[in-house]
């Protein structure tokens, strides 16, 4: 449940022309299932292919040909429910979702309507410091993918790619828990985030790998609050926008849809259930066909597979298995290295760089080690473009440079020079200190001569030092200058102030 640390966000409130009204959101998450197979066939996965070359016998629905359960598949689904802290039915069955599209070559969806392998969950969602919003998951069930039909490749024909036919997808389906469009971003943002900790699913929403149904509805103050006491009708009617792909566009989706529906309701109309689409050149929601209900489907038992029974042992090993997952990383980062909790959430939101991090931190201060890499080394590659992976500077790099300043060797000053260098250049930071005569000045002579030198060539300076203490530090930017930034700026601070006598 909720860690009383936590409190809940306060609901988004649109104001109409009459009233005001709050949002209610669900979401129905589709995560591909991270596997080289499919989950009924031993077809490839692999995004890119040439149309149609990914595509086994049973994929393209040829007679007689069988689903055969990937087993790997449903250890993904279950390493999922388990780090969202859900419960795993250990029997489950298929079900056959019928629908005609030219995508879909079997003429049905293999899913799982009336007994899905993993039940009730939950996801805490930051949104903020000591701010989160608990969101129940009502269930977790496999399925297969369908094609993609393209339309935009001749004036009069449309084509079919079958190579997505068949891949595993989770679909996620929350309960109406969150409460405004930032909200619902964060939390399929946390969803990918956990699974791609989990390595279930790689959460690539450009390539299609996670994709999300938005149900929206609105309703005046106090009536969510009803409908959680038990008043069923308290709540407004639900329209769903499909396959959004983008964080963005899911706020925007949601933002346009509330506002719509808030209109038609303060016009004395009704709002009417159906799957929209969104726009995001218009940024608007369009109608996209009523919406359909289960016996629209005419859903049955799949007759060509058995209900699938997996072992409570089986379910123990995977999830004595189970990664570090974020929440708890975050937390023991700011347990033990003493961060704060955004900067411990900056180095968590991916597992690689929360990895890149504890290597850079191990055996050093907690706090320097998260200031180099969340300030020099995040800012550097959000300027090229890069990714952690891609990082031209290694954790044992950047431990060296750190410890170069720990040590005295270098300044601050000096050490954004050798990260620059070893950024572009590579090599080891001790060794370029020592051939670049990078190492700081800690000779008190020769810093006591710098001083000197600087005091005398600017009396009316020292005058105003003298007034105002704060000044002095003009004179440690001078000799610092002088030196090539080379001086170490502890002992020229003390220097600088023994020689005013402030």
């Amino acid at each position: 449940m909720l860690d009383l640390a936590y409190q809940a966000p306060k609901p988004k409130v649109i104001s109409g022309a009459k009233a005001d009204w709050e949002l209610v959101i669900g979401l129905e998450v589709h995560a591909q299932v991270a596997s080289n197979a499919k989950l009924f066939s031993g077809a490839s996965t692999t995004f890119g292919a040439e149309p149609n070359a990914n595509v086994a016998f049973v994929d393209a629905a040829m007679p007689g040909m069988l689903p055969v359960i990937n087993e790997f598949c449903v250890a993904q689904a279950v390493r999922t429910g388990l780090g969202l802290k859900a419960q795993i039915n250990l029997v489950s069955a298929f079900d056959r979702k019928n629908y005609f599209y030219p995508d879909l070559p079997q003429g049905y969806q293999i899913s799982q309507l009336y007994h899905p392998i993993v039940g009730e969950g939950e996801v805490l969602v930051d949104m903020g410091p000591g701010i989160a919003r608990l969101v129940r998951i009502e269930r977790i069930h496999l399925e297969q993918d369908a094609g993609k039909s393209i339309h935009d490749m001749d004036p009069a024909m449309s084509f079919v790619d079958l190579n997505r036919t068949g891949v595993a997808l989770m679909e996620i389906v929350s309960r109406p828990d969150i409460r405004g469009p930032e909200e619902a971003a964060a939390y399929v943002g946390k969803l990918r985030q956990i699974m791609r900790y989990l390595g279930t699913c790689d959460g690539n929403m450009q390539n299609g790998n996670l994709r999300a149904d938005v149900n929206v509805s609105i309703c005046r103050p106090g009536a969510y609050e009803a409908w959680l006491a038990g008043d069923a009708e308290a709540l407004g009617t639900r329209c769903e926008i499909k396959n959004m792909n983008s964080m963005r566009f899911i706020q925007a989706a949601i933002e346009h849809e509330a506002r719509r529906q808030i209109a038609i309701v303060e016009d004395g109309g009704k709002v009417v259930q159906e799957t929209r689409l969104y726009d995001p050149d218009k940024g608007e929601t369009r109608s996209m066909r009523s919406k359909e209900e289960a016996h629209d489907y005419r859903y049955f038992p799949c007759p060509d597979l058995l209900p699938l029974e997996i072992d409570q042992a089986w379910v123990d090993e995977i999830k004595a298995a189970l990664p570090e997952l974020p929440d708890e990383k975050k937390a023991r980062f700011v347990n033990d290295f003493g961060l704060t909790e955004y900067d411990a959430g900056v180095l968590t939101a991916e597992v690689d760089s929360a990895g890149y991090f504890e290597e850079v931190a191990k055996g050093r201060d907690g706090k320097t080690a998260a200031n180099w890499v969340i300030n020099e080394l995040f800012g550097r590659l959000r300027k090229d473009d890069r990714e952690i992976t891609d990082s031209p500077v290694s954790p044992e790099q950047l431990g060296k440079i750190i410890d170069l300043i720990t040590s005295g060797d270098i300044s601050g000053k000096i050490a954004k020079d050798l990260f620059e260098i070893v950024y572009t250049e590579g090599g080891d930071p001790g060794e370029i200190v020592e051939t670049r005569g990078m190492r700081q000045v800690t000779d008190l002579s020769a810093i006591e001569a710098a001083v000197d030198e600087c005091i005398a060539a600017n009396p009316t300076q020292v005058e105003k030092a003298k007034q105002n203490p704060k000044l002095a530090g003009w004179f440690v930017g001078q000799v610092m200058k002088a030196t090539g930034g080379k001086a170490n700026p502890q002992a020229a601070g003390e220097i600088v102030a023994r020689k005013l006598g402030l």
